[in-house]
């Protein structure tokens, strides 16, 4: 088996088919495509049950790590990759990507994505710089998940799972641990996916100045993960949490500046 996708799914059945019919559509390559879905109440059933490459599995989760985390553990492709419910692959790109993942030595093999929206109109390419921990870190996520690839013997087989107590910046957490126990990442100018923009994107619905305590409440819980990253795996140089929160800002800064000078490098 050449690729194994991973869709975690939950009442996103206005955008399934397009995920499904992305991955149904891929051809000289064999995939095994899980959809694990925690228990939506909309038609995603229906969709799905008209896609028979789609392996549907329906039960509780405790959000979406998780239910990636059962994908991963049924897994049996050489390469894993998950493609959320409101995602699309782009046509062909697995046989594209078959020869450059055979070839590589690397653990991660990521590439570029589109943004596109609601209607599935396209907005901009996203290109990536080469990899860097301390941009990662210190600057944002910037490896599409949707774009990426894990090779299935050193990091899946390895145990390396997403922890179910991140819920939003849980592939950002995943990264640098990966980073951090040696694995290798590999980046290729290749437009991989599309990223579709709604709304309801977990790690989008909370920006702005709201004082609505809710959604204040909600956007810091996000970006909490984000400082437990910085500090598990990035540079600490203050026992006292505020004065971190002055150095980040300084270190966002230097690792913002560094991604445009790796990006200069493709």
């Amino acid at each position: 088996m050449d690729f194994t996708i991973i869709t975690p799914s939950f009442n996103y059945g206005n955008f399934l088919a397009d995920c499904l019919e992305s991955v149904a559509s891929q051809q000289d390559a064999s995939v095994q495509h899980l959809v694990i879905d925690g228990g939506s109440t909309d038609n995603s059933r229906q969709v799905a049950a008209g896609f028979p490459h789609a392996d549907w599995r329906q039960e509780p989760d405790e959000g979406m790590s998780d239910a990636i985390n059962k994908g991963f553990d049924r897994a049996k492709g050489d390469w894993i990759m998950w493609l959320n419910a409101d995602d699309r692959l782009k046509p062909g790109i697995l046989a594209a990507m078959k020869p450059k993942l055979e070839s590589s030595t690397a653990d991660v093999v990521y590439g570029d994505w589109d943004f596109i929206s609601k209607s599935g109109e396209h907005q901009r390419t996203v290109t990536c710089p080469g990899w860097s921990r301390f941009v990662h870190v210190h600057h944002h996520c910037y490896i599409g998940s949707t774009a990426a690839f894990y090779r299935k013997a050193t990091v899946i087989d390895a145990g390396f799972r997403l922890r179910n107590d991140f819920h939003y910046v849980m592939d950002g957490e995943f990264y640098a641990r990966l980073d951090a126990a040696g694995r290798r990442f590999e980046h290729h100018p290749v437009i991989v996916a599309d990223f579709r923009l709604h709304g309801d994107n977990a790690s989008q619905r909370h920006l702005g100045r709201s004082r609505d305590m809710e959604t204040v409440l909600a956007a810091e819980k996000q970006h909490v993960e984000s400082r437990a990253i910085r500090r598990a795996y990035g540079i600490t140089p203050f026992d006292d949490p505020y004065l971190n929160g002055l150095s980040d800002g300084l270190l966002w800064l230097a690792a913002k500046a560094w991604k445009g000078i790796l990006k200069t490098m493709r």
